[in-house]
């Protein structure tokens, strides 16, 4: 399956809808209430129950259902408050050599805030204070149940869906501290979706997926989830020993070379710019650039 959650009214963007897509093309879809009023409006209050998760597959599977064109659909981002999003840096080692670090014997984490999200399609926003945004295509994942201290065994067990995540970054603020979070959270940097995609409908922990970035439609990183240093289950494992994780929460895996800041001239997105980011499954993310507005 694939979910996604959308402003019905993009003016009031306190009220989000879940809805689905009939397919991979993602181009027809249904509101979830219309195929039934009493399921719940938020897409982490659906994750986080399999029996409402096995509910809407089997009204998907309906015949005769009337789908709708998800032409101008104001997405929201997939999950649009998670309680926690946990980044991992340094999880490609062409990603690691390209930024001068040697290959990590240990991941880097950070966190984001909600505030730092945005939708597809919706722009990504370079504030006044720097002109230093660069992109990093990842692949995310969404928590679907309560977690602790995982094994290889019940890792996977844990998680909802996939879904795709640009990580954009205020390179000179991120430089400004040996942590890397306060140039990682400004507002409307983070590009997360278009949709969840449900395990089923992927290979095992997300494997061999090919990873891009277009900026304008130039390739400018192009690898594969088969190079993570540190794969999904790897990844879990670390993270779960440290914290409960819960239904909602979203991490985020790293990002392989060809970001922007490491090239000569480096480069950095500008309005008017558009970003795309795809990843081999899960679709395309995409999000025109934009100035703050005043």
């Amino acid at each position: 399956m694939r979910l996604f959650t959308y402003y019905p009214n993009p003016k009031n963007q306190a009220e989000t809808s879940v809805g689905i897509f009939k397919d991979a093309s993602e181009k027809e879809y249904l509101p979830l209430a219309t195929l039934d009023a009493k399921l719940p409006a938020t897409l982490l209050e659906i994750i986080a129950s399999p029996a409402l998760m096995d509910r809407v597959k089997e009204l998907q599977a309906q015949a005769n259902l009337t789908w709708q064109s998800s032409a101008g659909v104001a997405y929201a981002p997939v999950i649009p408050k998670p309680e926690k999003i946990v980044c991992m840096g340094l999880n490609y080692a062409d990603h690691a050599k390209e930024g001068g670090h040697a290959r990590p014997d240990y991941p880097s984490f950070f966190m984001r805030v909600p505030s730092s999200l945005l939708g597809h399609e919706q722009a990504m926003i370079v504030p006044p204070v720097s002109d230093k945004l660069d992109y990093e295509a990842e692949l995310a994942f969404v928590i679907g149940k309560r977690c602790h201290r995982l094994t290889k065994d019940n890792a996977l067990d844990a998680i909802a869906g996939y879904s795709i995540f640009n990580d954009g970054s205020m390179r000179d603020y991120q430089r400004k501290s040996t942590q890397w979070t306060i140039g990682k959270n400004f507002d409307q940097t983070g590009g997360f979706g278009p949709s969840l995609v449900t395990p089923d409908e992927l290979p095992l922990a997300a494997h061999g997926l090919r990873i891009q970035s277009r900026l304008n439609g130039k390739v400018m990183q192009d690898s594969n989830t088969e190079h993570f240093l540190w794969g999904v289950v790897e990844t879990l494992i670390l993270i779960s020993e440290v914290m409960t994780l819960e239904p909602g929460d979203v991490v985020i895996t790293g990002t392989p070379a060809g970001v922007g800041y490491a090239r000569t001239p480096p480069v950095f997105m500008q309005p008017g710019d558009v970003i795309e980011i795809e990843i081999e499954g899960l679709g395309i993310l995409k999000n025109p650039i934009a100035k703050e507005a005043a």
